[in-house]
């Protein structure tokens, strides 16, 4: 399988559906419980999470520098609306037949739109595993998308981090399902 071979909008979708019940399902005496991500308690990395869907339709758009994009929605905003109106933003931008070939400006650098919405598709994943891991959910997402996301992650981030934003791999539990494995392979753990 190579990046091409698939279309990273419809895992992104099958990710959204996903987060969309984790994160309708975060009580609120739940927010302020540490994660697996251990710069953000739990509301703070949903707001994290919310933030990323509007950054991925920016990058799509790519009308914004992405690093001065805001990594976080504000402590005001309603994660789940605001969930809402990301996926309906992004996915009317990434619409456009030319995005996943036309090169945009990732935070990482300047890619093809398909390599960009492939690395939110695993930091959508990742991070809404984190959020039902912390709050008691069901921590595994679509097993086709999350199988799809490892194995392109594995390809595009070394096991050696120096340069990456990820932590060295965690070795993952004898059953650990597909979205848990990619999260290990980002270097988060339960």
């Amino acid at each position: 399988m190579t990046t091409t071979e698939i279309d990273p909008r419809t895992v992104y979708a099958g990710a959204l559906d996903w987060a969309a019940t984790v994160v309708g399902g975060v009580r609120e005496d739940q927010r302020g419980l540490p994660t697996p991500c251990p710069e953000f308690d739990v509301d703070g990395l949903t707001r994290h999470l919310v933030g990323t869907v509007h950054k991925i339709a920016l990058i799509g758009a790519g009308t914004q520098d992405p690093q001065a994009l805001p990594a976080t929605i504000g402590p005001d905003e309603d994660p789940l609306a605001e969930l809402a109106a990301a996926r309906e933003d992004m996915e009317g931008i990434w619409a456009a037949a030319d995005v996943l070939e036309r090169e945009v400006a990732a935070p990482w650098g300047r890619t093809p739109g398909r390599l960009a919405l492939w690395g939110y598709v695993n930091e959508l994943l990742v991070h809404t595993w984190d959020v039902a891991v912390s709050t008691g959910q069901h921590a595994e997402g679509p097993a086709e998308g999350s199988e799809l996301a490892l194995a392109i992650a594995t390809t595009l981030v070394p096991a050696e981090r120096e340069g990456f934003p990820f932590a060295p791999p965690v070795a993952p539990a004898v059953d650990a399902g597909p979205t848990e494995r990619l999260a290990n392979w980002s270097g988060h753990s339960r």
